[in-house]
């Protein structure tokens, strides 16, 4: 009996560890720094049409600069169609987004009588575009002046049907969580870089900012969360190549309260549970490149929660056959306790940070799939608290 628990426990640990250090780690160290050079637009050439969808509620601190953002570009302005549907907002958003489509009266506003959620609202706004390239995007995502034509430049290719924006994250401060959740999204984008080189594939866009074809694009099913990485795991599906563009830079404001980021993940892991059962063909066989890459970077993440309480369970027990699993036990119930400490004692100590930022994520995780065991009702969000003035 002892060595079958034994056994599990290694198993879990080993499966929490590949997904966190090892998968990211053997990436960066194996893979080519450098991606194989492919057809691509310049921007003398006559470019595509580009459609920008985006969906928006409750977003005045941000819309302005945003659609700035998109009209500072140096990619041909009679190229550009931007579809803005406002989820029946209540502030300024709708105003702020009729007074720039004075100066530019290619920005089309579509108003949604009641919530409809960000997947319907992107549904529609696809179904009414023409241009051949779709680029979706977020309220709080500012553009630089070449992102655009970073992303397009790359769908002369005719095998790339989706192209993925490297999002940097900012913060008018470190406090709270701002630093863990940066750096993390800095690694992930390191990883899906590695991803694009070694595979073609990029295991799951960031919605915040990607351009797909028109004829890629798949409509997101009625209450499904986390269209991007639907959208993604169906153009994988689908056979085709996906490229993750280091130049093709956005920027986002990240929240820095623990409150607000643990509701957003709960958001997102209701959404991986949804796409998982969706795509569980994409699983096997697991030697293939992006069987390997989804149960790396994704599976084995989202059963973290379920194996930290494995682990802990079978620690609990062992410790009472053997000396090194009180340790182990203990280690594990302080880790638990991480975030309940880092709250008392509020101190912007790091490594304490980021031992909370792990386990909130994971209790969010827990949550999320509660949620969607339990069924998912609406898809209809409430967008992060923006901290930006």
């Amino acid at each position: 009996m002892h060595s079958v628990l034994l056994f599990i426990f290694i198993c879990s640990a080993y499966a929490i560890v590949h997904s966190y250090l090892l998968y990211p780690l053997g990436l960066l160290l194996f893979t080519s720094k450098i991606k194989t050079k492919t057809e691509e637009f310049s921007l003398t050439e006559d470019l595509p049409a580009v459609a920008i969808l985006m969906a928006a509620y409750n977003e005045e601190k941000v819309i302005g600069e945003k659609i700035g953002s998109v009209f500072e570009t140096n990619y041909p302005l009679n190229k550009i169609i931007f579809y803005i549907g406002s989820d029946a907002s209540t502030d300024a958003t709708d105003s702020i987004i009729k007074d720039w489509q004075k100066k530019f009266p290619q920005i089309n506003l579509v108003n949604f009588a009641g919530r409809t959620g960000k997947s319907g609202i992107i549904n529609q706004l696809a179904a009414n575009a023409t241009a051949e390239i779709f680029i979706l995007t977020d309220a709080n995502v500012l553009f630089k002046n070449d992102t655009i034509f970073n992303l397009v430049r790359h769908f002369k290719n005719k095998r790339t049907a989706q192209v993925c924006a490297n999002i940097i994250k900012f913060s008018e401060s470190d406090k709270g969580i701002a630093s863990q959740e940066k750096s993390y999204i800095a690694i992930e984008n390191k990883v899906k870089y590695a991803e694009s080189i070694r595979w073609n594939m990029v295991m799951g866009a960031e919605g915040a900012c990607y351009a797909i074809r028109r004829e890629n694009f798949a409509p997101v099913p009625p209450k499904f969360y986390m269209d991007d990485f639907y959208i993604t795991l169906n153009v994988i599906e689908q056979g085709k190549e996906i490229v993750f563009d280091n130049e093709a830079v956005c920027l986002e404001d990240v929240s820095s309260q623990a409150k607000e980021e643990f509701k957003r993940k709960v958001r997102i892991s209701i959404g991986n549970y949804q796409n998982l059962f969706r795509y569980k063909k994409l699983l096997f066989p697991i030697w293939k490149g992006t069987a390997f890459a989804f149960w790396s970077h994704k599976v084995f993440r989202w059963m973290t929660p379920f194996l930290l309480i494995t682990c802990f369970c079978i620690s609990f027990i062992l410790q009472f056959h053997y000396f090194e699993f009180t340790l182990l036990f203990t280690l594990q119930l302080l880790g638990f306790l991480t975030p309940f400490i880092d709250w008392l004692l509020d101190i912007n100590f790091k490594p304490l940070r980021f031992i909370s930022h792990f386990y909130l994520m994971n209790a969010a995780l827990l949550k999320g799939f509660v949620t969607y065991v339990k069924g998912v009702e609406s898809n209809v969000w409430q967008p992060t608290k923006r901290e930006i003035n």
